[in-house]
């Protein structure tokens, strides 16, 4: 992955005249024309899938929209399933700053989930002495660290033993699971889950609550604080330059005297971070518990969002939106069209396909590359 953007062309010309202001436009508009384009591609790929099932596209269409955005009640539905995929994006959107392609951000939650289970049964006893507040701090810090580390050793390999950290960010998330369902059905079992192992449920007022008057609770605040403070760290500091000149050219950067090493530990230790908080947020807003439910494939969709973002922070928070809202209309499809509800499943992958296939396209076009325009005249 190369850094898309030098100075000149990250930031808006002032005096420079009209001329500059277009090839600034021409050059941002292409980061927005294609993935838009991709999209409508796949949905067009899909309407013959659904077609070839004897189904009308238009009438899944529509009950898409009004599953996800249709009423106050599908927003805020769809609000709360966009609050996990923020995270989960993070974990993939700040790795690919440095060109690094981690897709296991689905371990990095389940074990985050779990940890900050156990932190809550340790610091439970101490929550009638301290204020409650301490309990999500206690699972947040204890999440964060669980996904850090598991996150931060693909970068660890990935550096000092040159091992591909697609495969091994994948193969991990395997890992976290199987480690998840042992936890959970073991040693940290509680004795009254007896369908579903668990563990020991959170009193229900010590549970993260909701944002007031809104039904969706306070994960999807930290979310997009995340997604915030990502964008700044990536734009606007001398780590997010470092970053981005180490995901142009590691070479270069190691003549240039950047610790590339350092920093490729860093940012995945933050991007597993903030799927282990993800996995927090999972235990104390929604679940209650730990349990198998936390494999909820979050951390997949996560690099859905990540690459319709172009792995920029900011341009997460309107596509875990749109793929949120995607999520949230499968029930609606299953009941009136009496399609499965992993239907939408079927679109997220036609989406990712074309959305990799136009990684392609980016730089081919005159119409976005003003170079191209001066060497015609």
């Amino acid at each position: 992955m190369t850094v898309e953007a030098t100075d000149a062309q990250a930031s808006i010309p002032g005096d420079k005249g009209g001329p500059a202001l277009v090839e600034w436009i021409a050059r941002r508009s292409e980061g927005i024309v294609i993935p838009l384009a991709a999209i409508l591609v796949g949905l067009a790929a899909f309407s013959v899938f659904v077609a070839f099932l004897g189904k009308s596209p238009f009438d899944l269409f529509g009950l898409m929209v009004k599953g996800g955005f249709g009423s106050w009640f599908s927003i805020q539905n769809t609000l709360a399933r966009a609050a996990p995929l923020l995270l989960a994006a993070l974990c993939v959107a700040l790795p690919a700053r440095l060109g690094l392609v981690v897709i296991g951000g689905e371990g990095a939650i389940v074990l985050g989930g779990v940890a900050a289970a156990a932190a809550a049964a340790i610091a439970l006893p101490a929550v009638g002495i301290l204020p409650p507040a301490f309990l999500w701090v206690a699972m947040a810090l204890a999440g964060m660290v669980a996904g850090g580390m598991w996150i931060g050793l693909v970068g660890f390999l990935r550096h000092y033993r040159a091992v591909n950290e697609t495969i091994s960010s994948l193969l991990m998330a395997y890992i976290g699971i199987a480690l998840m369902n042992n936890f959970v059905e073991g040693p940290l079992r509680d004795p009254s889950s007896l369908n579903k192992p668990s563990t020991a449920p959170l009193p229900a007022d010590h549970m993260i609550g909701n944002i007031p008057g809104m039904d969706v609770h306070w994960g999807l605040v930290a979310g997009i604080v995340a997604c915030v403070l990502s964008w700044v760290l990536m734009e606007k500091t001398r780590w997010g330059f470092a970053a981005r000149i180490a995901g142009g050219n590691v070479r270069a950067a190691q003549i240039q005297g950047l610790a590339v090493g350092p920093l490729i530990l860093a940012f995945t230790a933050l991007a597993g971070a903030f799927a282990g908080l993800a996995g927090m947020i999972e235990v104390a807003a929604v679940q209650g518990s730990a349990n198998a439910s936390l494999a909820a494939g979050y951390g997949y969709t996560g690099i859905l969002v990540a690459f319709l973002a172009r792995h920029n922070p900011l341009a997460i928070i309107p596509v875990a939106f749109l793929l949120g809202g995607i999520e949230a209309s499968g029930g609606l499809i299953q009941r009136r069209l009496e399609l499965p509800d992993a239907t939408v499943l079927v679109l997220q992958g036609m989406l990712f396909i074309i959305i990799l296939f136009s990684e392609t396209y980016y730089g081919r076009f005159r119409i976005f590359n003003p170079d191209l325009w001066k060497r015609r005249a």
